[in-house]
């Protein structure tokens, strides 16, 4: 049995954006000039695959020609000391990249397609393309592994889990205001330190034991890397 304090990771856009990756919560309620509306639900795909997946080869595109930040590299660095986990609500690779060994994504993985009539029959995806009659082992047409506005998040069991057995929890690059992701920090242990590194404070009601660090995550994080890890060997 492993004795390493677990730390637990709740991450969002905004360390993706200091990559490079655009947020889909622009302020002109946009995701790449697309309407969420338009790209982003089951009934866009019902209505205009083609297009759902000519938006979602592109974001694939888009991701393979960025590469982890400070951010990404810094929770890579605190497995040296503790058990980190990574629940992400981002779709991108990044934390893979950046070599964290343990990341659970909420709402789907880019880089991967699934069946449209399976939903257990899930594929990695060589480059960035899925096209117009690619199928799954059933025959049917792939789809994006992505979990899309109005569909459940079946990874939301394990990620509360984790959660709960979190001895230190940091939330970072996220505006809490997704549900159900954002209940996370809410299933925290009482007693357990949370800190919460974005430049725009995300309102957290009745949530004690909360250390905010208003700064982007390729500095917030950083520094808070080194500070557990100097507490780690003073402990």
């Amino acid at each position: 049995m492993s004795t390493r304090k677990k730390i637990v990771v709740l991450s969002g856009a905004g360390i993706s954006a200091e990559s490079g990756i655009p947020t889909f919560r622009a302020s002109d309620g946009l995701w790449e000039n697309h309407r969420i509306e338009d790209v982003a639900t089951p009934e866009a795909w019902h209505r205009n695959p083609t297009l759902v997946q000519d938006f979602y080869n592109q974001r694939r595109k888009q991701a393979l020609s960025v590469q982890p930040n400070a951010g990404h590299l810094a929770l890579v660095k605190l497995e040296d000391k503790f058990d980190v986990t990574v629940i992400t609500q981002n779709v991108d690779n990044l934390h893979e990249k950046a070599g964290s060994s343990k990341v659970v994504h909420l709402h789907g993985e880019l880089f991967k397609s699934r069946s449209t009539v399976d939903e257990s029959l899930i594929y990695a995806i060589e480059g960035w393309e899925i096209k117009e009659g690619d199928v799954c082992a059933k025959g049917s047409q792939l789809r994006p592994h992505i979990v899309w506005f109005g569909e459940a998040v079946p990874m939301m069991d394990i990620a509360l889990d984790i959660t709960e057995q979190a001895d230190l929890f940091i939330v970072v690059g996220t505006s809490l205001n997704v549900y159900p992701a954002a209940g996370l920090v809410y299933a925290v242990r009482d007693g357990v330190p949370v800190y919460v590194v974005d430049p725009s404070i995300p309102d957290m009601h009745k949530k004690n034991n909360v250390t905010f660090i208003a700064e982007p995550a390729t500095v917030g994080l950083t520094r808070l890397a080194v500070q557990l890890m100097s507490d780690a060997d003073n402990a």
